[in-house]
């Protein structure tokens, strides 16, 4: 009999096996030194990019990456320290300095080799001058909040940092080649990480205009350093980055692919809407209700029975206090008040394996969600309004629970039009 969940959990498989580093870091290994090779990284995957680089590395190497609580993995070479995601701790801030020192003394015989994925922006603090750790904290907390899309929070954190933006690689004079794990909608890989080793050309006058538009209240301290020359990144046509390249080893674009694939296999037809969603999850969801339901109401604009594939990462406004689940879940409790009574069914995750700060990935949801959670004497629009999704799904044991999958190429969300 088919099992629509356990469909849906197979294409999610497919999707983070082809976000795997091992294959990507092979297609893009560099060229070996005259002297040393040293690495770098950060993020909820870089133990495991690191791991995957020793077995692909046939010279002698050496560094240190920093990644997640509970993400870590056993390697032999490359040290790798924990610290805490999505909000920074002082773990963090020790890893970002370890970074720098790794890196600040090679020569241009050396090479450096840095693994950058999703999460390393939280896990690498390294606040400027006249700020501290708690205003880090505090810049991370409003922002995840704010609603603010990635690409807009990274260019605020990457000019109050003294390691983002370009500047931990611009700390070293050997050369630097960047491996680059993608969760950022479009894939610029300066976007990833808040760009540690890869500068953009965004300004701090732009970081500012975002502060405005989404009405941060940051400390004194950080509007200071705004407004003052210091906060100035490096641009990618200074002389320091001539020799450094980057390359983009996994994305989302290619895990859709992979999902899509894998649901032709099974028989069923797959349409990938953009790997680049973006907005409130709330209102992604309301976009993705109303293409399933007019497929299942009148098959178009594609013919049942069809399994719908996004990517990219949708935001949360957070509306109240006290609430529970991230993106994911949230996406799937409005999608679920959408498509009540419909024969659709609904898979929500992070491929990081973590969907905001709770144990889960995501959540399923389908055309009884709702009845059951009023079975439950639970209001769920009282629980999207307060922004506590987990609540909700753990109630009705529709929690999607892998633990850490070693990667991380942002949101995936597969919905089944039977």
């Amino acid at each position: 009999m088919f099992e629509p969940r356990a469909f849906l959990a197979s294409l999610f498989d497919a999707a983070v096996r082809a976000a795997d580093p091992l294959e990507g870091i092979r297609a893009h290994l560099p060229q070996k030194p005259k002297d040393r090779t040293v690495v770098i990284g950060a993020g909820k995957g870089a133990a495991q990019m690191a791991q995957a680089l020793e077995t692909l590395w046939q010279e002698p190497l050496s560094g240190v990456v920093v990644t997640r609580y509970g993400y870590g993995c056993e390697t032999e070479k490359i040290e790798v320290i924990e610290a805490a995601h999505p909000v920074p701790d002082a773990a963090g801030l020790a890893a970002s300095k370890r970074l720098v020192e790794t890196i600040s003394g090679l020569t241009p015989d050396d090479l450096v080799i840095a693994l950058i994925c999703g999460g390393g922006s939280a896990l690498l603090p390294a606040p400027p001058e006249g700020l501290t750790l708690d205003d880090e904290i505090a810049l991370n907390e409003m922002l995840l909040a704010s609603g603010a899309p990635i690409a807009a929070m990274n260019v605020v954190r990457k000019h109050l940092s003294t390691i983002k933006g370009g500047r931990l690689a611009a700390a070293t004079r050997a050369r630097v080649v960047s491996l680059i794990v993608s969760d950022i909608p479009g894939d610029n890989p300066a976007h990833v990480a808040s760009g540690p080793t890869v500068p953009d050309s965004s300004t701090r006058h732009d970081a500012l205009d975002i502060v405005r538009q989404y009405r941060l209240a940051l400390p004194q301290a950080a509007l200071d350093h705004l407004n003052s020359e210091r906060a100035d990144a490096p641009h990618p046509d200074d002389p320091v980055f001539a020799d450094h390249s980057h390359h983009i080893v996994a994305s989302a674009a290619v895990s859709l692919e992979a999902a899509a694939a894998a649901a032709r296999n099974e028989g069923i037809e797959a349409a990938i809407l953009s790997d680049e969603m973006e907005g409130e999850a709330r209102d992604v969801a309301q976009v993705h209700a109303a293409i399933s339901r007019e497929i299942a109401t009148r098959d178009r604009p594609f013919t049942k029975p069809v399994v719908l594939l996004s990517g990219g990462e949708t935001t949360v406004t957070l509306r109240s206090k006290g609430g529970r689940g991230g993106r994911n879940g949230e996406f799937a409790l409005a999608m679920a008040l959408a498509i009540d009574g419909f024969d659709i069914d609904v898979l929500a995750a992070d491929t990081d394996g973590v969907d905001g700060s709770e144990s889960n990935a995501g959540a399923f949801c389908d055309g009884t969600t709702i009845r059951r959670l009023r079975a439950e004497n639970l209001d769920p629009r009282k629980l999207l309004d307060g922004n506590d999704s987990y609540s909700a799904f753990d109630a009705i044991d529709d929690l999607f629970v892998t633990g850490p999958s070693g990667t991380n190429v942002n949101d995936f969300r597969a919905i089944l039009i039977r």
